[in-house]
């Protein structure tokens, strides 16, 4: 009995100091601009250690209260004074200012804690969205949290806001799925979507007539001035194929092979930066449009903001290149996808790669700078992967390059920069995949 109550009491120490480690997502209020911080907290009785995005944190935390400091690389105090409840920290937040080393400034702050993650190998998730978002931005809670290996099975509706029962869930302009938090991505890191599975899931899709106003000269202009129509189209989803519902004469027997593709991927942008439009595309990605985003591909995309913050949506049943019409065939889709976390990396424009190729979209205000920034991302792409200087990118661009029309429908006018693999079988590849 001496024995066991010796046990015991020995085992008190040990519990009582027993470190929990949680991670949460603070937002501090700059003077109106909202800044996203990753936070990882231990505590040991009541002491707390841990990191604030890359910097060093120590404090303490009793009851509901929680104290802090973040030191900076040059050794600068940051102190967050806060309560903690329900999985919500508020409080505030002592910087130096901006303007005056000599001086300090405070922020108000809150703080969600972020599930931990399941213990075991990477999930499988069904995720059934029930809102959806018309930007890519910062500022939407995230709806699902995801670790990097989880596959993720869930829902887009069409680019006008409807589902797959033709029930109108959100206001028309690419509402996106999302975003998904990816833990442990932080800024400057590279997030991979590997999409496994892109489906229609109803028979029909809307498209227009007509041409978008980049792909028309004076004389086409004229000529189509009656058409912008809407048109729909039937969708054979056992035979893989697309039919004009109400076809005209000239297009009875036409039909169209279905291959869905995500219109929209994309994060949010940066920190400093308005929220993106779903409308829109840059260097997080977005509406990017581009009809080799299907099955069996990978994307690349910057990270900007802790957890990413991944969005999705605009499926098309088929497009062919540069979205001529304005609207592809416009549906809604069933998606699976798995996300991975890269090593940092500057990344001058999104990436795409096949089983086959490697894929560079450049994006701009006109098809000759979205040009230039294909060429530019494929020419880092090239230095970076496969060791090569900028003159031998350079002679391997030069003789085995291809270059596609992205989009000319949107804001941007996208060209996709593209390497057929099999032209660089005689070069390593390095791996890019594993951290320092």
């Amino acid at each position: 009995m001496r024995t066991l109550l010796a046990l015991v009491f020995s085992l008190i120490p040990t519990i009582a100091l027993a470190q929990t480690r949680e991670t949460w997502l603070l937002t501090v209020d700059r003077w109106g601009n909202a800044e996203h911080q990753m936070l990882t907290l231990e505590s040991r009785g009541d002491s707390v250690h841990g990191t604030l995005g890359g910097w060093q944190v120590a404090g303490t935390r009793t009851g509901g209260r929680v104290e802090f400091v973040a030191m900076d690389s040059r050794n600068t105090a940051y102190r967050y004074t806060g309560r903690i409840a329900r999985g919500v920290m508020t409080g505030t937040a002592d910087f130096p200012d901006t303007n005056d080393p000599a001086a300090r400034a405070r922020h108000a702050f809150t703080g969600r804690r972020l599930p931990d993650r399941p213990a075991g190998p990477p999930r499988r998730v069904t995720f059934e969205p029930e809102t959806f978002s018309n930007e890519f931005t910062a500022e939407r809670a995230p709806v699902l949290v995801i670790s990097p290996g989880d596959t993720v099975s869930t829902r887009t509706l069409d680019s006008g806001g409807a589902d797959r029962d033709g029930v109108t869930r959100a206001l028309y302009g690419n509402p996106q799925t999302g975003p998904f938090f990816v833990a442990g991505a932080q800024p400057g890191d590279v997030l991979a979507i590997h999409i496994h599975r892109l489906r229609p899931n109803r028979d029909w899709a809307e498209s227009l007539d007509g041409f978008a106003g980049r792909a028309m000269g004076p004389g086409l202009g004229a000529r189509a001035s009656g058409l912008g129509q809407r048109v729909r189209w039937r969708l054979d989803r056992a035979q893989g194929v697309a039919r004009l519902e109400t076809p005209p004469a000239g297009l009875a027997d036409y039909t169209v092979p279905l291959r869905p593709m995500l219109g929209g991927l994309g994060v949010a942008p940066d920190f400093g930066f308005a929220p993106a439009s779903a409308g829109d595309s840059g260097r997080h990605g977005g509406n990017m449009d581009y009809n080799e985003i299907v099955e069996g591909t990978t994307v690349y995309l910057p990270v900007f903001r802790p957890g990413a913050l991944l969005f999705l949506g605009d499926g098309h049943a088929a497009q062919g290149d540069g979205e001529t019409t304005q609207w592809a065939l416009e549906t809604s889709l069933d998606v699976e996808f798995t996300v991975d976390i890269l090593p940092p990396r500057p990344l001058a424009t999104p990436r795409v790669e096949s089983p086959t190729h490697l894929m560079v979209i450049g994006q701009a205000g006109s098809l000759d700078d979205a040009m230039r920034s294909a060429t530019a991302g494929m020419a880092q792409w090239l230095e970076q992967d496969y060791g090569l200087t900028l003159s031998e990118a350079s002679m391997v661009m030069g003789t085995s390059i291809e270059y596609e029309v992205v989009t000319v429908a949107g804001r941007n006018a996208g060209i996709a920069a593209t390497l057929q693999k099999a032209r660089l079988v005689g070069l390593t590849r390095r791996n890019t995949n594993a951290r320092p």
